[in-house]
């Protein structure tokens, strides 16, 4: 098939670990090639412009905004998604903190708060709630404003690093 013909180019990534290759159009988002090509739903759009930060992916271990990148710019990269977070066992310690302080509500904004802050756990340390408010920054939440959210990032690190969680 002639890739000219079809508007079509190559792309090779790994996502979840796993090695990708795919047929796109140029023009395809990272967050479409992941949500309709691969089925990876839980990487969410929401306003599309890079605000809101549902659509937060790790590419090669940094949070983007995957409907700001096209999938073609990702080639040679790894892409890791929530749900690959979670199938390594990545979040767990996130996932139990923000169930325990009640930090999700409506769900939206959570996959991409939770690759957020997965990242800045990776880094190390306690941080402290001003670093998390403003590494949360980019993430929207219409439902909890944001407490419980702190709370859960500084008690899953505290319990990461060994510390009482509060």
């Amino acid at each position: 098939m002639n890739m000219m013909a079809t508007g079509l180019v190559p792309v090779s990534l790994t996502v979840n670990g796993a090695p990708v290759a795919r047929m796109v159009a140029p023009r395809t988002t990272l967050a479409d090639f992941l949500r309709t090509e691969l089925e990876l739903t839980a990487t969410h759009l929401g306003c599309e412009m890079g605000a809101c930060g549902a659509c937060l992916v790790l590419l090669d271990g940094v949070p983007v905004h995957s409907c700001l990148v096209f999938a073609v710019q990702v080639e040679g990269q790894a892409v890791e998604t929530l749900e690959g977070l979670v199938a390594r066992g990545a979040l767990a310690g996130l996932q139990q903190a923000f169930h325990a302080r009640n930090a999700l509500q409506c769900g939206f904004c959570t996959p991409g708060m939770l690759v957020n802050a997965y990242a800045l756990l990776e880094r190390g340390g306690v941080p402290g709630r001003a670093e998390i408010r403003d590494a949360i920054s980019g993430n929207y939440c219409r439902c909890t404003g944001y407490e419980a959210i702190v709370d859960a990032i500084e008690a899953a690190a505290r319990a990461a690093n060994g510390e009482d969680a509060r």
